[in-house]
């Protein structure tokens, strides 16, 4: 087991920070970030996928999703936002077709069922609640600074923008924060069904592939 290593970089697989920078600038002046009409704060997304034949599951409650939290004093948890089925994120953007983003989607979905995929922006000085989601993350920093900071149970990890990919153990509490002055921007995808961090299977199907951090 990896009690105490919540996230993982895959050590085999790498893209060109300067053509994930450049597809960011496109997809920007093709779609505004969504933040859930106003419900979500500090933090707004991009989508890369969607519901086969539904524009409309790219935005709204679609840019969020369920989780835990404990949001008081009593630490008494509760859930929060609706249930979104993860598997039923299958068709890549149209619109983002001829971008970078496109490549790297077909590359990640060769090794791992993914589900919402997004381009998160977190803004500066500011954080996430303390939360867990129903599964892992991929991360793939494009824009970040040394004040980035995630946060799993008691451990905090940089994670650089340097074309690498990283799994991070969000089925733990968490949070992230942005103590930097600029918006740090993140690919982040839901891996769905997935039990990576259990280690009878990182063993079996991630061997050779990535080494703790």
């Amino acid at each position: 087991m990896f009690p105490d290593n919540n996230i993982i970089k895959l050590k085999n697989i790498k893209f060109d920070i300067e053509k994930l920078t450049e597809a960011y600038r496109k997809i920007v002046h093709i779609k505004k970030f969504d933040n859930a009409g106003g419900v979500v704060t500090n933090i707004c997304s991009i989508s890369l996928n969607r519901i086969e034949g539904d524009p409309q599951s790219t935005e709204g409650k679609y840019s969020w999703g369920r989780y835990w939290t404990r949001p008081d004093s009593n630490g008494k948890e509760v859930e929060r936002a609706d249930f979104i089925d993860e598997n039923k994120f299958s068709e890549f953007i149209p619109e983002f077709s001829n971008t970078y983003f496109k490549y790297v989607y077909d590359e990640i979905s060769n090794i791992y069922k993914l589900g919402r995929t997004r381009v998160l922006k977190k803004e500066p000085r500011s954080t996430l609640s303390w939360h867990k989601d129903p599964e892992p993350r991929l991360h793939i920093p494009i824009i970040t600074n040394y004040g980035c900071r995630m946060v799993i149970e008691d451990r905090a990890y940089h994670m650089p923008a340097d074309g690498s990919v990283y799994l991070t153990n969000t089925t733990k509490y968490h949070n992230f924060f942005n103590g930097g002055e600029e918006d740090r921007i993140h690919i982040v995808a839901t891996l769905p069904n997935s039990n990576v961090f259990n280690d009878s299977e990182f063993k079996i199907e991630n061997k050779d592939q990535a080494i703790t951090v």
